[in-house]
C-alpha cells in the first residue's frame, strides 16, 4: 500500500443495539474521505477496531464459518485496493479518491468467474491448445447456463454452490463422467485463480464427484465388421463414405477420426504410414494393408495435400474436421439399422473393437494393452511403445485376415 492512501475497515454499529452493524471500508487520500459500505453484517463483539479484524468468540459452527469467510473477504478485498491504487498510481500519479471508489465498485473480470475463465481460454488458444479451449468453452456455457448468465465473483464460489450445480447437472440426466467433466474442468480454473491469489482456497469441490466411472465397452464382433463391409452401399454415398471411414479406422489399429483428418500423403512412405497422435503427441508406424489402401485409392485427392477428404484446402480445419465428424457418425447409426445392430454404431466403436477383437485372438496383452480397457490411457501408450513395431503390424495383419 502506497504512503499516499490510507484503506481503514471500520465498524458501523446499527441503531438498534441487539442487531448486527456493518462493515464499512474507509478510504483517504490527499485529504479527502469516501466510504465504501458492505453487505458483511456482524455484532459489535465480533470486530476488533484496533487490529481491524474479525473476532470470533463461542458461537456455533455455521456462525463460526460465516465469520471466518468474510474475514477472508476482507483480505481479499484489501489486496484489491492495493492492486488498484498500484494501477491508478502507474496509469496516473494525480488520481483521486473518487478514482479509487469507481474502480472498487466495478469488478473487472479477473474477479469474476466468467471473465477469468474466458481468460483462461484465450490463453489456451494462443497456445494452440484447441482441445483443451473448447472444453473449457463448453463447460463455461454450461455453468452460464446454469447461473442464467449472472456472472459471480471468484471469491463467492463455496460448496453450496457447486453442489447446486452438480444436481442441476443430474436433474439435466447427464452421466457421472460427463458431470466429473465439467467439475474437473472448473475446479482447475478455480485452483488457478487461487494460485493467482485472485481468491482464498476454500475447497469448494470436496462434496462433488471428480472421479471417472468405467465406460460400458463399445465393441462389436468380427461378424458385424463383415456385415458392414459387405453392404452394398454405391448408390447412397454419405453412408458408403461413413462406412469407409469406419473401416480405415478399425483397419488402421483404431486410428482416432481427428488423426485421420490430419494424415497428409507425406505420412504415408514405403508402405508404411506414420503419424504422432494429436491427443498424445505418440508416434505410431502402422503396415500398409491391401484394404487400406484400397480406401485410400478410391478417396485419394488431387488437389489437396491431405490423404483423406475430411478437411478441405481453405477454411478452418478444426471446424472441418469436427462436421464431418457430426455427418460421419450421424450416418454410422443409419449403417447399424441396416444390420440390425443394437449399438449405437460412431468411429470410437471402430477403435475398441480392434481391441476387443484382438483380445478375443489371445493377442497378447502387452501388444494390445487391453485395447483402451485401461484407467489411464498412458499404460497403454507406455505398452505400445516398449513394443517392437512388427509385433503389432503382424497382430493387425492376424485380425484383418478374419474379414
Amino acid at each position: 500500500m502506497t504512503s499516499k492512501v490510507s484503506i481503514k475497515v471500520k465498524f458501523r454499529p446499527s441503531k438498534q443495539s441487539e442487531k448486527e452493524g456493518v462493515l464499512v471500508y474507509r478510504i483517504i487520500h490527499q485529504r479527502l474521505i469516501r466510504q465504501i459500505g458492505t453487505n458483511y453484517r456482524i455484532f459489535p463483539e465480533e470486530w476488533d477496531d484496533k487490529a481491524e479484524k474479525i473476532v470470533i468468540i463461542n458461537c456455533n459452527n455455521q456462525r463460526k464459518g460465516d465469520l471466518q469467510s468474510i474475514q477472508e473477504k476482507l483480505l481479499l478485498e484489501k489486496k484489491r485496493f492495493e492492486k488498484i491504487i498500484h494501477c491508478l498510481s502507474r496509469q496516473n500519479s494525480r488520481y483521486t479518491t473518487d478514482d479509487i471508489v469507481k474502480a472498487f465498485k466495478q469488478p473487472t473480470q479477473e474477479y469474476t468467474l466468467f471473465g477469468f475463465m474466458l481468460n483462461v481460454i484465450r490463453q489456451l488458444k494462443q497456445l494452440n491448445k484447441d482441445r483443451s479451449a473448447e472444453s473449457y468453452t463448453t463447460t463455461l456455457q454450461s455453468f452460464m447456463h446454469f447461473r442464467e448468465k449472472n456472472d459471480i465473483l471468484l471469491q463467492e464460489i463455496d460448496s453450496d454452490l457447486i453442489q447446486t450445480y452438480e444436481a442441476y447437472l443430474k436433474a439435466k440426466g447427464l452421466t457421472p463422467n460427463t458431470i466429473s467433466f465439467y467439475m474437473r474442468i472448473l475446479r482447475a480454473v478455480y485452483n488457478r485463480a487461487v494460485e493467482k491469489q485472485l481468491t482464498e482456497q476454500r475447497y469448494p469441490f470436496k462434496h462433488v464427484y471428480t472421479g471417472i466411472e468405467k465406460t460400458i465397452k463399445r465393441a462389436i464382433s468380427i461378424e458385424s465388421i463383415r456385415q458392414i463391409k459387405t453392404l452394398d452401399l454405391r448408390h447412397q454415398k454419405t453412408l458408403e463414405f461413413a462406412r469407409d471411414m469406419f473401416l480405415f479406422s478399425f483397419y488402421t489399429r483404431g486410428m482416432s477420426f481427428v488423426d485421420m483428418a490430419y494424415l497428409k500423403k507425406k505420412n504415408l512412405q514405403c508402405g508404411t504410414i506414420s503419424y504422432r497422435r494429436r491427443k498424445t503427441n505418440q508416434q505410431l508406424f502402422i503396415k500398409m494393408e491391401p484394404c487400406i489402401q484400397a480406401i485410400i485409392n478410391k478417396y485419394k485427392a488431387q488437389t489437396t495435400d491431405f490423404l483423406l477428404p475430411i478437411i478441405r484446402s481453405g477454411g478452418k480445419e478444426r471446424k472441418q474436421y469436427q462436421n464431418k465428424l457430426r455427418q460421419v457418425n450421424h450416418y454410422l447409426k443409419k449403417i447399424a439399422t441396416l444390420i440390425h445392430l443394437s449399438l449405437p454404431l460412431s468411429m470410437y466403436v471402430a477403435r475398441h473393437s480392434w481391441a476387443s477383437i484382438a483380445r478375443s485372438k489371445s493377442i497378447p496383452l502387452s501388444v494390445i494393452s487391453e485395447g483402451m480397457g485401461h484407467d489411464s490411457e498412458l499404460t497403454t501408450q507406455i505398452y505400445l511403445a516398449s513394443l517392437n513395431n512388427s509385433v503389432i503390424d503382424n497382430a493387425n495383419a492376424s485380425i484383418l485376415m478374419d474379414i
